[in-house]
């Protein structure tokens, strides 16, 4: 692979040199070395001071794991289940809800703007709901969402809350103490490799999931409540990938997670900056940008200006998903790739091909 290569896509992210050696390093066998709960047991506490919260699982998958074992384990035949939606993501997750047995009643409103806390109010009063899912940070197109108005309303109506902050955990706050189930993963703001996803779990979260019958195995958060304590893992962890995660995370607390959120809005800041001098607009409203992603408007153009980033110059971008996969073209300034250097190198790149 060439050294050169400036990966600034929004996930898989790239990873740093202290991560990649840490990976590299030889691994326990977590069956049967109590060294490793001591390692698990230390990293969960890590992340638990990222989350701001106490109980932590990291499951062995990719993040869409940690949104399908959030549905899986409490969504039953027939509950019904209210998704809030401003986005592709957003609208996934009914995909699940109905997998699993679950009436998803979907809150949509339009990619460009943010949720519909009015709408939301109204299905709240008009419906009983077991549980509500929404995103954080829709990466497809670089949308931030305000949750705490719809968190107050879930709290009000006693709903379990679900959040995909996959893209957001770790480059910007995220309100996890209203969160019941709140689900990050490795590739994005913590900048380490894909293959885990990372859930905080209230209390309330675990009353309902030990009360759920689900059904799925390897999705079923059920034997992560007592994993650590127990010393009994449900399948052989990923350790390497675990081992990558802890120096992540260690990178991410030296620094203090406030330098952290500050890097990202810079970065931002910066990249949108030089964005509107080459005469590129956001895709959605601007005050609804995340710090983590930029999506421009480049109707028709995306993927041609894509293959020439990288073909001409080794910077790679991601383009839009769906229906906007040759309209919208996103810079991922999140984890690592947060930073002055490699927004300048991108978007000097990105003035040169336009």
């Amino acid at each position: 692979m060439d050294d050169d290569r400036l990966l600034m896509t929004p996930g898989p992210t790239a990873v740093p040199a202290p991560v990649r050696d840490r990976m590299s390093q030889p691994a326990r066998n977590p069956d049967v070395e109590p060294e490793f709960v001591e390692f698990y047991r230390d990293l969960t506490d890590k992340l638990g001071a990222i989350y701001g919260a106490d109980d932590i699982a990291v499951l062995g998958g990719e993040g869409i794991l940690g949104l399908e074992a959030a549905v899986a384990s409490l969504v039953e035949e027939g509950d019904r289940v209210l998704c809030i939606s401003n986005g592709l993501y957003g609208d996934g997750f009914a995909d699940f809800v109905e997998d699993y047995g679950g009436e998803a009643v979907v809150c949509s409103a339009p990619s460009t703007g943010p949720i519909d806390v009015d709408a939301v109010a109204d299905h709240l009063d008009g419906g009983t709901f077991d549980v509500a899912t929404m995103v954080h940070c829709e990466t497809p197109t670089g949308t931030l969402n305000d949750l705490g108005p719809v968190l107050d309303l879930l709290d009000d109506h006693g709903v379990l809350s679900v959040v995909d902050a996959v893209s957001s955990l770790g480059g910007t706050p995220v309100p996890t103490e209203q969160i019941d189930i709140c689900i990050g993963a490795t590739q994005k703001c913590f900048s380490a490799p894909p293959g885990l996803a990372v859930l905080s779990i209230s209390d309330a979260a675990w009353d309902a999931i030990e009360a759920t019958e689900t059904r799925s195995y390897y999705a079923d958060l059920t034997p992560w409540k007592a994993a650590a304590d127990d010393e009994w893992f449900p399948y052989t962890m990923p350790v390497s990938n675990l081992q990558a995660l802890d120096a992540a995370v260690d990178l991410l607390l030296e620094e203090g997670l406030d330098a952290v959120f500050d890097r990202h809005d810079a970065a931002a800041e910066l990249c949108r900056e030089r964005g509107s001098e080459l005469g590129l607009s956001l895709y959605p409203d601007a005050d609804i940008a995340s710090p983590t992603v930029t999506a421009f408007h480049v109707e028709g153009r995306a993927q041609t200006l894509q293959r020439r980033l990288r073909e001409e110059h080794g910077v790679v971008l991601s383009t839009g998903l769906g229906d906007l996969e040759d309209d919208v073209l996103r810079v991922g300034h999140m984890g690592h790739n947060a930073r002055r250097n490699r927004v300048e190198r991108t978007m000097e790149a990105l003035g040169r091909v336009l």
